[in-house]
């Protein structure tokens, strides 16, 4: 069963839409991003009424059902979806002509995210599905997030990461797109009425919303609030 008591707290990975929401909307939930992961187990624990996540599943080819089937099936949640994002290769403009797959990673420096990260479980298991040798690979020291991944590519410490495009197009880098991931948002059902989430949906439906949403890059939010699970609790 889960925590009676939670926290107005979104936990997990971290989403930009979302962080700028939060603070847009003046909804009252305060946040705690560091990876899917964790904000899992910190979902499980309490210590929050909702956790983001983009959890790449090989074996279906899926996102976060499969994740959140096998920790909370039988716990009153609702998974629904926030955004899906281009993810890509990020490199500097002027060496986007040398990257056109994954595969042109080999005997680069490339800067990885910490293990539990959904971006790096997608990348070793699209290394894994393309039978790419990850040895290859000069990996540089794993980053606390995308943001400081994308500066290490900004200040020539590193030649490529794999991030979105909206972080590359931000920081005016090359992007070579590889896959559409689905961020998602798992809720707490009770915790879904309250006023502070119910505040932030209603802000999620303004034209001030919807406008900041399209001037992203690689940003889709046709399908926001979709179910894609609902806990039998």
């Amino acid at each position: 069963a889960l925590p009676a008591v939670r926290a107005a707290v979104i936990v997990g990975s971290h989403d930009p839409l979302l962080e700028w929401a939060l603070r847009a909307s003046r909804c009252g939930l305060a946040s705690y991003f560091d990876s899917s992961l964790d904000g899992l187990e910190r979902f499980a624990e309490g210590e929050g009424i909702a956790s983001g996540l983009h959890l790449f599943d090989g074996d279906s080819g899926g996102w976060n059902n499969a994740a959140v089937e096998a920790k909370f099936r039988h716990a009153r949640v609702v998974l629904v979806e926030w955004a899906k994002r281009a993810r890509g290769i990020i490199v500097r403009a002027e060496r986007l002509g040398e990257f056109s797959s994954l595969a042109d990673l080999a005997g680069k420096t490339v800067v990885p995210r910490q293990p539990g990260a959904g971006s790096q479980i997608l990348l070793d298991s699209l290394f894994e599905r393309e039978d790419l040798d990850s040895a290859s690979v000069r990996w540089a020291a794993a980053s606390p997030s995308e943001v400081d991944a994308v500066i290490e590519v900004v200040e020539g410490r590193a030649d490529a990461t794999f991030g979105l495009a909206m972080l590359a197009n931000q920081h005016r880098l090359g992007f070579v797109p590889v896959v559409d991931e689905r961020y998602d948002i798992l809720v707490d059902r009770h915790a879904w009425f309250e006023p502070t989430w119910q505040s932030l949906i209603a802000f999620c439906r303004t034209p001030g919303f919807r406008e900041h949403a399209a001037g992203l890059a690689g940003y889709d939010v046709s399908d926001q609030f979709q179910v894609h699970f609902n806990g039998a609790a």
